[in-house]
């Protein structure tokens, strides 16, 4: 899966959390750097790791609203479906 923004790939581990996965993981990221006990360098791949999550939870976010259906009542009274994003 690619990173839509930089072209560069997802790392495969990355691509195969789910959601929920890949935000506790980058929460834990998060967390770590607010700390500031890491050296440089282990900062440095945290803060690439953090990336390629972000990108993997937002693209994991924009396939799901794509599968969203907003339910309205038609005319008759009967409910309808259509595609959250057309209005």
């Amino acid at each position: 899966m690619a990173n839509e923004k930089s072209g560069a790939e997802i790392p495969s581990d990355i691509a195969a959390l789910s959601f929920e996965d890949a935000l506790a993981q980058l929460e834990g990221i998060v967390r770590s750097l607010e700390g500031g006990d890491s050296a440089l360098d282990d900062a440095i791949a945290a803060y690439e790791r953090g990336a390629a999550l972000k990108q993997h939870c937002e693209n994991k976010l924009r396939q799901a609203q794509a599968r969203v259906e907003k339910i309205s009542l038609g005319a008759d009274g009967s409910p309808e479906t259509t595609p959250a994003d057309a209005g």
